[in-house]
């Protein structure tokens, strides 16, 4: 027996949403790209750890043109790199000085990892009710 699938939500419903996710998945995004920055200059005393920044920000710079445009899939994508920055800030706890930028990078991660999800989820809903779909 097929099950009845659940009704869409409305448009009207889904827009707020929208825009709170964007935007919170943006701003800790950046937030991440920012934090990762001065967490290594502040590491290694300030001296030019260009090459260190450029791998670890690489993965999220190749996320982040999907992150900017809004693109769903994008999103999505990046919720899997984000989980290595997360082990990243797990691992890092345990490294006495650096424990409140792990804390900031632990939050930051899992801010962005709720939002993308719920982006993306809200994201598709809005294009299948864009298409007709109820």
């Amino acid at each position: 027996m097929a099950r009845k699938s659940k009704p869409l939500p409305t448009l009207e419903w889904l827009q707020p949403r929208l825009r709170v996710t964007r935007v919170l998945s943006l701003l800790s995004f950046l937030g991440l790209m920012a934090l990762l920055t001065i967490a290594t200059a502040i590491a290694y005393d300030g001296k030019p750890m260009w090459i260190l920044i450029g791998i670890q920000l690489l993965p999220l710079l190749v996320m982040l043109p999907g992150i900017l445009l809004g693109n769903a899939r994008g999103h999505a994508w990046a919720l899997f790199v984000i989980n290595l920055y997360f082990i990243q800030g797990v691992l890092t706890l345990f490294h006495p000085d650096l424990r409140l930028f792990a804390l900031l990078e632990c939050s930051l991660t899992l801010l962005f990892f709720c939002a993308a999800m719920m982006y993306t989820r809200y994201r598709f809903q809005y294009n299948r009710r864009l298409a007709g779909e109820s």
